[in-house]
Parts: structure tokens; C-alpha cells; sequence
């Protein structure tokens, strides 16, 4: 199951739903729109809409992946800094100890930023919405430990699989 998570939290609406047909034939300016909302680099964006029409979603997920790898530091930045915390609790995250869990996040997301000055993402596809907040307290706590150097990289990485994600979403539903 893929859950809605964007970064850590809720996220704002996506462009969901399109089809791979639909977005081959979107104007330029919309397909950049619909690309930035899956990965915030503009250069990302630019080169993945340059290469339409794809023949199918792999070939699509392939160009991004290729795309992503390929993101300069400034670039990554401006990815990371379109990824955003909403003040909303996880999807599922009920019960005993949920404040405690989401104060103890809170204070977790605070420290990450502080320590890597860029929000905490991390990939939460394939997990049940009773689970997104063991995950994501439990991959914060461990990277609080990487160095900067490293959480980049492992931070570039859950960011190339959020991308994913999206973009796998976007044109497997709709024509």
C-alpha cells in the first residue's frame, strides 16, 4: 500500500491520478507543474519533461531515477526545501502514548533540522498506516547519528524514492 506521506506528515495535494497518456501530451508548463510537485528541482523537472513522450511508467521512473542521481547540491537543496512538515498527526497513529510519540517527532524534527538544515524525508510506501509512526520516529533516531555528509546522501536517496512513488502514482491511475 502506498500512503500519502509526504517527508514525514501529511502532504498537500499532489497530482494524482493523470495516467501516462495524459501527461505525454500535457502543454510543457503543466508537465513541469506536475513534475515539481513529485520533486522540487526545477533541473530535475525540465529534464524528465524534455525526454516525453515515455513509451511506458518504467521508462518514465527510469528517466527520473537518472534524473535524480544526477541532482547538483544546490539542486538537492531546492528539492528538499519544497518538502514541507505538516502540523497534522500521521495517518494511523492512535492510541496510548500516540501524544508522547508525536511530541518525542516533534522534538526529533526539530533536532534534524537544526543539526542538517533541511526537513526530514524519508519513504514511507509499502508500509500499513498503523506503522508510519513507529517508521518514521525510528528512522529519524537513526539518522540523527549519520553524519552530515552521509545523511545527504541517505536523504538524497529517500528523496529519489518519494519521487518514485509520486510519479508511479500519477500515471498509473487515470487513461
Amino acid at each position: 500500500m502506498s500512503s500519502p506521506v509526504r517527508g514525514a506528515a501529511l502532504p498537500h495535494p499532489r497530482a494524482e491520478g493523470i495516467g501516462l497518456v495524459r501527461f505525454n501530451t500535457l502543454p510543457r508548463e503543466d508537465a513541469l507543474a506536475t513534475l515539481l510537485s513529485c520533486c522540487g528541482s526545477r533541473r530535475w523537472a525540465e529534464r524528465v519533461a524534455a525526454h516525453r513522450p515515455y513509451p511506458d511508467p518504467e521508462s518514465l521512473l527510469a528517466a527520473a531515477d537518472e534524473a535524480s542521481y544526477d541532482l547538483t547540491t544546490a539542486e538537492l537543496d531546492e528539492a528538499l526545501a519544497e518538502e514541507s512538515l505538516s502540523p497534522q498527526p500521521l495517518v494511523g497513529a492512535r492510541g496510548p502514548g500516540t501524544l508522547a510519540a508525536h511530541t518525542a517527532l516533534r522534538a526529533a524534527h526539530a533536532e534534524y533540522e537544526r543539526r542538517f538544515r533541511h526537513v526530514f524525508v524519508i519513504c514511507l510506501d509499502g508500509y500499513r498506516d498503523e506503522e508510519l509512526l513507529d517508521q518514521v520516529l525510528s528512522g529519524i533516531r537513526t539518522r540523527l547519528g549519520n553524519e552530515p555528509d552521509e545523511e545527504r546522501a541517505v536523504a538524497a536517496d529517500e528523496l529519489r524514492r518519494l519521487t518514485r512513488g509520486r510519479l508511479a502514482r500519477l500515471t498509473t491511475s487515470g487513461p
